[in-house]
């Protein structure tokens, strides 16, 4: 768990990675709730039947549910401190190289690739985020998540 306490950390932790996280393991149960959710129930996400017959041999997991989990891996990769509010500000070049089966484990490692202070005191980073599925050779989600910090002190510093 990395933290920073200023955007003068943030600045000096460019081009640095983080984590990995610990595993976690995405069940069927939570791909049906995320089909509930989004009223997506695509048989590839939830039909574990027919699915074994598809192109994965399983079920799997919907790829916005697996960009959904970037916040919650973030959490578990660091913290900043002395901020008055964060947000996310949205998401670029979002992708999804493998799949994620039910059952799989997926874990996060995050790239802060760009820090740029704002006018309005605020400090917009941009972290690469990559989210592995074990055993497999590509990622299951590739994706830069904007964020905005206010810090308390409005310098940032």
């Amino acid at each position: 768990m990395e933290i920073y306490r200023s955007a003068a950390d943030l600045e000096a932790a460019l081009g640095t990675e983080i984590g990995p996280t610990d595993w976690l393991t995405v069940e069927q149960s939570r791909i049906d709730l995320f089909a509930d959710a989004t009223e997506d129930h695509q048989w590839i996400h939830v039909d574990p039947e027919r699915a074994a017959g598809g192109p994965y041999g399983a079920t799997i997991a919907h790829g916005f549910l697996t960009a959904s989990l970037v916040p919650y891996f973030m959490n578990k990769l660091r913290t900043i401190e002395g901020i008055r509010m964060g947000i996310n500000y949205g998401l670029d070049r979002v992708r999804f190289p493998s799949p994620v089966r039910a059952g799989a484990r997926i874990r996060a490692r995050a790239t802060l690739i760009d820090l740029r202070k704002l006018d309005d005191g605020a400090v917009q980073v941009t972290n690469r985020v990559t989210i592995d599925v074990d055993g497999s050779a590509k990622p299951g989600c590739v994706v830069e998540l904007l964020a905005r910090y206010y810090f308390a002190d409005a310098a940032g510093s």
